[in-house]
C-alpha cells in the first residue's frame, strides 16, 4: 500500500513517498523516517467528527444511539503532525485522547451514495482526537473549544491509499501501556457511509478528513506523557504532552470548570456510583 508524507525538508514543505525506513522526494532527496520533521499529512479545508460511533464507546457511556450520526467541527487551526507537541493550557487538567482513524478526500464528493463514496477517498491516515473537557459545559453541543483548541488534531504520519478499513486493529498507548484496544469492524457506521452522509448537504472537497470515532477508554493525559496510536496498516501516530505558556484568560469567556459532566466525560462515563472516581494517573 502506498504511503505518502509531508515533510519539511531544508525549509521546504516537500510530499514524499516512504520507502523502506526512508522517506523519497520527488527529486530524489532521501531523509530516514526516523529524522524527518513531519507535517500533516493532507491540507483539508475542514476536519469533521462523529460524535459517537465505535460499540464499545457507546457502551462504556451507557446510552444508546440515535438512528444516524452527529458530528461537530474542527478548525484547520487545531491540526498537527506526527512527533508534535499537544498544548493543554495552563489552568486546564481535563485532557482526554481519542484514537481514531482518519477519511481523507481526494475527490470533491456531493450528493453520493454511500456504494459511491469509496471512489471519491484518497486514503486514511491515523488521527488523535484531544478533547479539553474542561469546556465541556459551556461547549458541550459545538464542542468547539473541547475539541477545537490549538494542537488538539494530529493526523499521520502518512497518507495510506489502497487500504481496506474492515477488520483493522485500532490500539492506543500512554507511556507504552495500551489504554484503547479496538477494531474498525464495531464501527456502527462505517467509512463509506459517513462520507455519503455529511456530502449530502455540505460538499467535501480534495483533502478534506473526516474522523470516524474512538473506541473505549478515553482518559486524561499529563504533561510529559508520550501518546501513540496505532493502526493496523497504517502506521503509528506519536505526540507527547505539555503545558502552554500562558493560562486561560479570565477577563473574557468562560472559564474551565469541574462538574460532574465534566468528570463523568473525562473519566469514562456515567459511573455506577457517581462522585466515586478511579485515582487520578
Amino acid at each position: 500500500m502506498p504511503e505518502y508524507r509531508r515533510i519539511l525538508l531544508d525549509g521546504a514543505v516537500v510530499e514524499t513517498v516512504r520507502d523502506g525506513e526512508e522517506l523519497v522526494a520527488g527529486d530524489g532527496r532521501r531523509v530516514a523516517v526516523a529524522d524527518a520533521h513531519h507535517l500533516p499529512p493532507v491540507v483539508p479545508s475542514k476536519v469533521i467528527a462523529v460524535h459517537l460511533n465505535h460499540r464499545s464507546r457507546v457502551e462504556e457511556f451507557r446510552i444508546g444511539l440515535p438512528d444516524t450520526p452527529t458530528y461537530f467541527h474542527k478548525p484547520t487551526s487545531s491540526l498537527n503532525s506526527h512527533g508534535g507537541a499537544i498544548v493543554r493550557p495552563e489552568g486546564c487538567k481535563w485532557l482526554n485522547y481519542e484514537g481514531e482513524v482518519a477519511i481523507v478526500i481526494g475527490r470533491t464528493a456531493r450528493n453520493i451514495s454511500p456504494e459511491e463514496a469509496g471512489d471519491h477517498i484518497a486514503g486514511y491516515t491515523v488521527a488523535n482526537d484531544y478533547g479539553l473537557h474542561d469546556f465541556r459545559d459551556t461547549d458541550a453541543g459545538s464542542m468547539l473549544r473541547v475539541k477545537g483548541a490549538d494542537t488538539l488534531c494530529p493526523l499521520g504520519p502518512g497518507l495510506v491509499t489502497d487500504w481496506d478499513f474492515r477488520g483493522k486493529r485500532l490500539r492506543t498507548y500512554v507511556n507504552g501501556e495500551v489504554v484503547q484496544d479496538g477494531s474498525t469492524d464495531e464501527m456502527t457506521w462505517d467509512m463509506h457511509y459517513l462520507v455519503a452522509d455529511i456530502a449530502r448537504t455540505i460538499t467535501l472537497y480534495p483533502g478534506d478528513v473526516l474522523l470516524s470515532g474512538t473506541p473505549a477508554n478515553s482518559r486524561p493525559v499529563q504533561p510529559g506523557d508520550v501518546v501513540e496510536v496505532e493502526v493496523e496498516g497504517l502506521g503509528r501516530l506519536t505526540n507527547h504532552i505539555v503545558t502552554g505558556p500562558t493560562a486561560i484568560r479570565s477577563d473574557v469567556g468562560a472559564q474551565p470548570t469541574e462538574s460532574e459532566e465534566v468528570l463523568s466525560t473525562a473519566l469514562g462515563g456515567d459511573w455506577e456510583f457517581r462522585g466515586i472516581r478511579p485515582p487520578k494517573r
